[in-house]
């Protein structure tokens, strides 16, 4: 859990980073300059108390681990897994640093993924696959009602 160990300040106008790189890549003094600083988004006046900042993490993970396990339950059957995943994902990322770096690892993932099938050559690609895909179903179904023809089950007769 991050107690708030990577704290920043100023010093001298410019920003003091106390851990260096960040894993994303760039360096936390970036990332605070951007607002997008890493670490516990907690009110002020729980991240000044340790105890109370250690339950507000505690219940954060109870609560995004069963936004999560909801998620993982809703895969197999019928709901939006992923989007309630990439949720509990989200809670988790208010307090974790870990967390918020896999969701901005996932959000560049997914818009790299997005522009890649705007892209001209690969629409009409995935456009052509289908129609030839559509095409081949059609002949499928074509040749299996050709050989055994429409029974509707409220037509069968008994034997």
């Amino acid at each position: 859990m991050d107690t708030g160990s990577n704290r920043t300040g100023r010093v001298g106008g410019e920003v003091a980073v106390a851990s260096g790189a960040s894993e994303a890549g760039g360096t936390e003094a970036d990332e605070v300059r951007d607002g997008q600083g890493l670490g516990s988004r907690a009110p002020g006046f729980i991240k000044r108390r340790r105890a109370l900042h250690l339950s507000w993490q505690v219940g954060v993970f109870v609560v995004g681990l069963a936004v999560v396990a909801a998620g993982i339950v809703m895969l197999p059957l019928p709901g939006p897994g992923w989007v309630v995943i990439f949720g509990g994902m989200a809670i988790w990322a208010t307090e974790f640093v870990w967390a918020q770096l896999v969701l901005r690892w996932t959000k560049r993932k997914v818009t790299e993924a997005a522009q890649r099938a705007l892209d001209p050559r690969v629409r009409r690609r995935n456009i052509t696959l289908t129609a030839v895909g559509l095409v081949i179903v059609g002949v499928l179904v074509g040749i299996y009602l050709w050989k055994f023809g429409v029974v509707m089950p409220w037509k069968i007769e008994d034997q």
